[in-house]
Parts: C-alpha cells; structure tokens; sequence
C-alpha cells in the first residue's frame, strides 16, 4: 500500500470514527478463511514464555532532583502489554520506568510513576483505564502515554472502533488538563513465527491502524510517536537481541529502544525540550495535512505528529518532526508514593 493510499484509507477510517461509521476492513473476505488458519498455527508459538508476569514499576523515580516542597511530576501510562512492559523481569526495563528515569534527568525533577495498562488490552478497555486514572484521589497526571493497537489487530476489531476509543480516550485526559502523547500500534510483520500471507497483512492493518489512530489523537490534542520500531525493522534485523523469550513481546533492549523514541516527545508535550523554530527540512520535517503526515509517521518509526494549523484546503494540518533520540539507561528502583 503505497503512502498516499494509506493516507485515504486513514481518512475514511477517523472520519468513521468520529462520526459513528461503520467498520473499514482492513482483511479481504477472500482470504479471512486462509488467515484464520494461520493464526491458530501462529498462536501455538507465540505469546509462550514470558508467564504473563508484569513487573510492578510504579513509584517515585529521580530522587537525587528532589526540592523540599515541590511535587515530582506526573506519568501515567496507559494501554496494552507493550505499555505494562509485559516480557521482563526487572522493574527497571518496562518502558514506564524508563520514561519516568528519563523524564526525571531532563526535567531535573522526580518523576512520579502510576502504570494502569493491562496486558491483552484492546482500545475499548481505555475507557475502563481512563476512568481509574481520573478517578484517583491524586491530582491529573501532567502526561499520560498509552500504547495500545496491537491486540485490536490481532482479534480483528473494526478500526473505526478502535480508532473511536482511543480518540475519547485521548479527549478526556485532555480535557481533564493531562497531556498525551501515544505510541501507535507497531509494526505486527515482523514477528518470528508469523509466515505469509498473515505477516504481510499484519504489517499492512498494523500500519494502516496506526495512522488511522495518528488522525484521531492528533484531533484530540495529543501527539503520536510511530512505534514500528518496536516490532519493525531493528526487531526484524535482531529478532534474537530485541524480542523477548515468548518471541512476541519486546526483550529489555527492544523496550530501551521504544523508550527512546518516545521520550522526546514526552518531554516536548511537558515543554522540557529545546524547539526549532522552523522544522529540519534535511530530516525531511515539515507541515501536512494531517492524513499525509499519519501515513508518513507510519512508515517510518520514531516519527513525532503534532497538531498545527486547524484548517487547511485538505483539512487539518499537522508538524511531521523526525527528533534524535536520546540514550535511556535501565531505570534505578523506584521509592513508593507516600
């Protein structure tokens, strides 16, 4: 699917969602009969090893930044497994953690961690995670990172649904005061024992998810990170480094990697990162309607979509930035919240 048709089909797929729609298919009728039997052959190999154990990661990371009478800052991560950091054992490798260590050196504050994602999520139990979040006797989060979109595909949700709970999602952190900014549904083509024809079209609804759900936030208010990445080409090139031992979800160094192309933009929502102010046309940023920039984010990771202009001859507008990552070092234990 070439990037331009990617873009119409995201169109039809947030605007579906937006307005009621019904589901835009993103599998033939043809082939669903073939797809089946592969994913009960791909389901015996896959998703076997790691025990459903999460490690417990919330806490107060950043400690030596503490001032007396100052409130550490904010995270709260939201999601799928990807987001709970299902497939480690130590607390410091889960990407919220990561980002919170990371968030805590730029800032030079401490980062307080609260984690409500849930290993198997689809999009429609945000709903569920969101009203946790501001049902808490604790004050909003200042930032809120959810990752979710890879179960959707594989239980073949429509992704107009999909889609439309992600958006309200993301509409009611942000109305709540929270910034968001959303790691979309990775790359599913590259994962060990998916053959063809199912791993082209993994690759195909994966990508085609994430930048139906890049429309939907970006209209909310968030920004939307590309996670191909997490599953994508690095993944692909050292399965054995970057995946973990059920061959599914990411290894430390696969979450380490997901983490740095997500903290930048975290810490850009949160004002805490140096801004051009122009983009970096030799990095290929630039403005674009918000469908272009979404089908562009999601063919190649580690692409940041913000809002820009709210009108524009072909709709909204939005800043495509490439921004360099920055080294995540494994988290040090956290001290729990008083």
């Amino acid at each position: 699917m070439t990037r331009m048709s990617r873009a119409r089909v995201a169109r039809r797929i947030a605007a579906g969602a937006a307005y009621g729609g019904g589901g835009v298919g993103l599998i033939g009728a043809a082939v669903v009969g073939l797809v089946l039997a592969e994913v009960r052959l791909a389901r015996r190999h896959v998703g076997n090893g790691s025990g459903g154990r999460v490690p417990v990661a919330d806490g107060v990371y950043g400690h030596a930044y503490d001032i007396p009478g100052e409130p550490p800052l904010r995270l709260t991560m939201l999601g799928d497994s990807t987001a709970a950091g299902q497939g480690v054992h130590r607390v410091g490798q889960t990407p919220g953690a990561l980002l919170a260590s990371g968030l805590a050196a730029v800032a030079e504050r401490p980062v307080e961690l609260r984690n409500v994602a849930v290993p198997g999520a689809r999009s429609d139990d945000l709903d569920r995670q969101v009203a946790l979040v501001l049902s808490a006797p604790s004050p909003v989060p200042d930032i809120c990172v959810i990752m979710v979109g890879a179960n959707d595909v594989t239980h073949r949700m429509p992704p107009t649904r999909s889609v439309r709970h992600l958006s309200t999602a993301v509409r009611r952190l942000r109305t709540a005061g929270a910034e968001v900014v959303v790691g979309t549904c990775p790359d599913l083509g590259t994962i060990e024992p998916v053959q063809q024809p199912l791993r082209w079209l993994a690759r195909r609804a994966s990508r085609q998810l994430a930048a139906a759900q890049t429309i939907g936030v970006v209209e909310q208010g968030g920004r939307t990170v590309s996670l191909g990445d997490l599953l994508g080409p690095e993944f692909e090139a050292n399965p054995r480094e970057l995946f973990g031992p059920d061959n599914y979800h990411p290894s430390a160094e696969g979450y380490a990697t997901a983490a740095m192309a997500v903290l930048p933009t975290v810490c850009a929502a949160l004002g805490l990162w140096p801004e051009e102010e122009r983009p970096d046309v030799s990095r290929r940023e630039g403005f674009l309607p918000v469908a272009r920039a979404a089908a562009e984010a999601a063919s190649e990771a580690g692409t940041e979509v913000t809002a820009a202009m709210p009108t524009g001859p072909r709709g909204p507008w939005a800043l495509l930035k490439r921004r360099r990552r920055r080294r995540v070092p494994e988290a040090e234990p956290a001290a729990r919240p008083l």
